[in-house]
């Protein structure tokens, strides 16, 4: 399929899924670039596995549009899916075959799927293909599922969770295998709860929380107005009064000669002032992904769901 690169990879518009008096999602509109590795972060309950859902047109949505590559997701579903690689959050199949001879069915129903591109996946992710896959941990079956989806070598892939389980090793493999994916133009769009995860894979993040979708921001955008800790060492004296009337210090606390604080302000005048006195080391932490996890998770939103 011929398109633009300008086209976007994903493209919802004012989507909203409900379950009767349940909530699903609500006016969810997203923009996704052909070649981004997207995170869609959230709590479980919060709506990720509903957004997927809707965009495989598993579920048609109550309102909104969604488009896959320029094409309807609904309307034009076959066509779509020929180009969408997908990991369930946990893969269900049946337990009686093999890791390989599902493996090989899942090629056979593509179709134009080569054994040395399947063959290179299993070696890549470590997947342990003579067992059952009744007889797997839930990290190996992920691993299967993992390579299903990225067999075709898909445009755009759909990722619910494909983390979970896997050790260390393999989660490395898997971030190098979908940043090799979108240098060539490739997208992905994987739902986590699990932040380090999005912290070391994502291009841009978007925060779910109650169905709404509450903020989507690189991490430097979203690390680049919080409030940072410091910690200097002072070995002869420190600029106690200055620092603690700086503007934008809080929590300041003294360790013997070292001092503490939470700061968010203007960084010139404070590298001034901790440099007044002799110093022998200084650390200004970011903030882990996890403390802005709870920072949107606890706070109130809108009505219309943004973070305030």
């Amino acid at each position: 399929m011929k398109r633009l690169p300008s086209t976007p990879a994903l493209e919802l518009s004012h989507v909203t899924k409900s379950y009767g008096k349940s909530r699903g999602i609500e006016n969810i509109s997203l923009t996704i670039s052909q070649g981004e590795i997207f995170g869609f972060l959230g709590p479980n309950g919060a709506g990720k596995s509903t957004t997927i859902n809707t965009i495989l047109d598993l579920l048609r949505p109550d309102s909104g549009t969604i488009e896959v590559l320029g094409l309807d997701a609904h309307d034009d579903s076959v066509q779509v899916h020929r180009h969408i690689g997908y990991l369930a959050g946990d893969m269900e199949t049946d337990s009686s075959l093999t890791g390989k001879q599902y493996l090989q069915y899942a090629a056979h129903l593509r179709g134009g799927v080569s054994a040395e591109a399947v063959d290179k996946l299993v070696k890549q992710l470590r997947c342990e293909t003579n067992k059952k896959i009744k007889h797997l941990s839930r990290g190996n079956r992920q691993k299967i599922g993992l390579v299903s989806a990225l067999m075709h070598d898909p445009d755009v892939l759909i990722l619910d969770e494909p983390t979970s389980g896997l050790d260390p090793l393999v989660q490395n493999e898997f971030n190098a295998i979908i940043r090799d994916h979108a240098a060539r133009g490739k997208t992905t769009f994987m739902s986590s709860h699990v932040l380090s995860e999005v912290q070391a894979a994502c291009h841009r993040i978007g925060f779910i929380r109650d169905g709404k979708l509450i903020r989507v921001s690189t991490l430097e955008e979203l690390l680049e107005n919080v409030a940072h800790r410091v910690s200097a060492l002072y070995p002869s004296g420190a600029p106690d009064s200055r620092l603690r009337t700086l503007k934008g210090v809080s929590d300041f606390h003294i360790h013997g000669k070292r001092r503490a604080f939470t700061f968010s302000g203007d960084y010139t005048e404070l590298l001034h002032i901790l440099a007044t006195k002799p110093i022998s080391d200084l650390q200004i932490l970011e903030p882990a992904l996890d403390e802005l996890f709870m920072e949107y998770y606890s706070a109130p939103t809108t009505k219309k769901g943004r973070h305030v």
